[in-house]
């Protein structure tokens, strides 16, 4: 039995040896066939007409000749069957008849949309993440889209910058998984699929340091931290297979990510292996010029399809610039071809070189337009990223038969802001999404009345409808406030100086708080806020995002106790925006601080407490859980040991519930410093009321290794300490030895 099942692997691995040479030489046997124009054609990528995400210099009549002539290798923002056939078919009228790559940022969801994803990522459930992915290509694949631009895996430590948004948040370990189970979601069980889009890393590299929190700003930094703590994810997404690569906006240490040789060549393909094709983004390649690194667009196209840029996102210059540069002698064939060899490989594996016209199918779309099972799964993913911050008198869960309920804030019936940035607009979005009023009103009893009144408005100074607002809290039982970020406040663009409420949401909070009726406060926003104000006086704060077409169901599931919160940040929250950069697992200093008040001659401010206002992983539940019998299966390791970490968590409350338990760990002395913490392992548990569970985690020395001031990547022998707890800064701790 055992020779035949080793024989029948030995035959499924040349088949699929067999058939990928039968790819690479259709490839080849193509590119010997095309001519330089067309060669650069491949390279090129252009936006749809209607909805753009980026400045936009479309000459649309001039961009249909050019698809026709075999000049386009892919579009942007063309999306729905009847769009994309039209778009193929021009593709196909072209002398070699090569079709078209569709692409879209399916961020968070296509015709459904689910939480931020900063949002996903404080749900710390993998499967829900993959699975709503899984979703999203299904959904997307069905309107034509073969390839999604995301996930966006950047570590960002500056809730300023506002694409926070789109990523998981500020630690390297859980942005790598979460990262896996996105690529793992959009491409399925493998490329060829019809339900499998491409997968795209971005933003590489380093986005998520952008100086200042500024977007599209420099990025400065020792190789060293760039290898340990920004390259992880996108190193792992390249071991994964994910089909694309995004370059970054910034420049790193003052050469820009679209020509920077040492990301794209000596490490993402050299060193580590990969086989697909670099996007810029959107105009990238032409912003060099600007950076001051290019003097025109020629030096722009040589220098970055020198450095490994494959494909150009709108910025018009590969087409235009590439032929002469061949010709010149200033850059040698076998870029180009290498660039085009990735790209048609991609589509030949989407199947599209046997049928242009697969993914594009009316029934398939018309199916997946308003698929409820889909929405259902929504739903159930937005009350999961939920996350408690304040229940100090336990006013939450509401009672379903509270008499009268006062909905106020500038969000309880704006539909389209449910969505959130990122999000593909259709034109039935303000009658399909449910609102926060919507959701909270269909849960209440019939007997219980939902009072609304907007009071302001998300970003002026206008308070005229103050008053009315604080007359409907007065008749009120109980006051939800929901107030926050317009959709539109968070994402690419929109880094904020000032990340506190805007307008006069604080101080229509300040009066309603006045009235004395029991208020929970509702922040909907893309990124962590700061409210102190709010967090110090308001003794309910559930934090909730962004979370989509069900945002409204999602929410009052929480708000009523059908649905526990558990919910755990996946970002550090500020104190101010004075604090910043503040993320947990930062160095120590020789100076550090005992306490959070300590003030003089220790790493602090004078006038600021040094703890941040939530930690990272933080999150409260309705019910309670207590940690115990933290227990290592040894104190003294050697070598290759295997390290067994046991912790009993119990649910000692009323409500069943879910806890994320988390695993930290302390390199105590090294040849380069090393973070006071990092988070290496969590586990979501679900504990009934009254129960209790082992949780088992397991550390080798491959979890200890780090990056010294060489760049060599090994783990060294010595003190460390072993951290288990329900958030960063609430753990248990144990100490041991590990030697060589």
């Amino acid at each position: 039995m055992k020779k035949h099942f080793l024989s029948f692997l030995f035959l499924t691995f040349a088949i699929s040896i067999s058939a990928q040479k039968s790819i690479d030489q259709k490839v080849n046997e193509l590119i010997s066939k095309m001519t330089l124009e067309e060669k650069a054609g491949q390279l090129v990528q252009y936006s749809g007409f209607e909805y753009a995400t980026g400045p936009q210099n479309s000459n649309s009549k001039k961009v249909l000749e050019e698809i026709k002539e075999g000049k386009v290798g892919s579009m942007l923002n063309v999306t729905g069957a009847e769009e994309t056939r039209a778009f193929q078919k021009l593709a196909l009228e072209s002398r070699l008849k090569i079709p078209l790559l569709f692409g879209q940022d399916v961020i968070h969801g296509f015709r459904t949309t689910f939480p931020i994803n900063l949002g996903q990522a404080a749900s710390w459930d993998l499967e829900m993440i993959e699975k709503s992915e899984r979703i999203a290509a299904i959904e997307a694949s069905a309107y034509g889209i073969h390839w999604t631009f995301a996930p966006m895996v950047d570590i960002a430590r500056d809730p300023r910058w506002g694409r926070v948004m789109e990523g998981s948040g500020e630690d390297t370990y859980l942005g790598t998984k979460i990262g896996l189970a996105r690529i793992k979601g959009f491409q399925g069980k493998g490329l060829g699929n019809i339900d499998a889009i491409m997968a795209c890393a971005k933003h590489f590299a380093a986005y998520g340091a952008a100086v200042g929190g500024r977007d599209y700003n420099s990025v400065d930094m020792s190789l060293r931290q760039l290898n340990e703590t920004y390259l992880p994810p996108f190193k792992a997404a390249a071991e994964a297979g994910v089909a694309t690569f995004m370059n970054s906006f910034n420049d790193i240490n003052g050469i820009p990510a679209t020509a920077n040789k040492y990301i794209l060549r000596d490490l993402l393909k050299d060193k580590w292996n990969f086989k697909g094709f670099v996007v810029s983004d959107w105009g990238s390649i032409g912003e060099m010029i600007k950076h001051g690194y290019a003097k025109d667009n020629a030096e722009a196209g040589e220098r970055a399809i020198l450095a490994g840029s494959d494909m150009d996102m709108e910025s018009r210059i590969y087409m235009e610039q590439l032929p002469k540069l061949v010709k010149e002698g200033k850059v040698d064939i076998k870029f180009v071809d290498d660039a085009v060899r990735r790209i048609l490989i991609k589509k030949f594996e989407m199947g599209l070189f046997d049928d242009p016209y697969r993914f594009i199918n009316n029934d398939r779309q018309k199916q997946q337009t308003n698929n409820l099972e889909n929405r259902k799964f929504g739903r159930e993913f937005g009350a999961k990223s939920v996350v408690l911050l304040k229940n100090e008198k336990k006013l939450l869960p509401l009672s379903k038969s509270t008499k009268t309920v006062a909905l106020i804030g500038p969000f309880g019936k704006d539909a389209v802001a449910m969505h959130g940035f990122w999000s593909v607009p259709f034109k039935d979005d303000a009658q399909r999404i449910v609102t926060q009023f919507d959701g909270i009103k269909n849960q209440l009893d019939k007997n219980s009345t939902l009072l609304y009144a907007k009071g302001c408005n998300e970003n002026d100074e206008d308070k005229s409808m103050f008053a009315e607002a604080i007359e409907t809290a007065k008749k009120a039982d109980v006051v939800i406030m929901t107030l926050g970020e317009g959709h539109a406040m968070s994402g690419e663009a929109k880094s904020r100086s000032n990340i506190h409420f805007s307008g006069v949401q604080e101080d229509l909070l300040k009066e309603i708080a006045k009235t004395g009726k029991p208020i929970v406060l509702m922040i909907n926003a893309g990124r962590p806020l700061v409210f102190d104000w709010a967090a110090d006086n308001i003794s309910t704060i559930v934090y909730s995002w962004w979370l989509g077409t069900e945002a409204g169901n999602s929410i009052a599931d929480i708000l009523f106790g059908n649905v526990n919160p558990s919910g755990k940040l996946p970002m550090t929250f500020p104190r101010t925006e004075g604090q910043i950069p503040v993320y947990y697992n930062h160095y120590n200093t020789g100076r550090p601080a005992e306490k959070s008040t300590d003030r003089n001659y220790v790493s602090a401010y004078i006038d600021l407490d040094n703890d941040p206002k939530f930690p990272f992983g933080f999150g409260l539940s309705y019910t309670d859980f207590k940690y115990s019998n933290f227990n290592l299966s040894s104190e003294n390791l050697k070598g290759n040991q295997t390290l067994t970490i046991n912790v009993n968590v119990a649910n000692t409350g009323n409500f069943d519930g879910e806890e994320v338990v988390q695993l930290y760990i302390r390199d105590l002395f090294g040849k380069v410093v090393r973070p006071v913490k990092e988070l290496k392992g969590f586990q979501k548990i679900f504990l009934k009321k009254g129960e209790n569970k082992t949780v088992t985690f397991k550390l080798t020395p491959e979890d200890l290794k780090f990056y010294d001031d060489e760049l060599k990547y090994d783990w060294e022998a010595g003190e460390f300490e072993i951290m288990v707890g329900t958030n960063s800064s609430d753990v248990m701790v144990k100490k041991i030895v590990w030697e060589k």
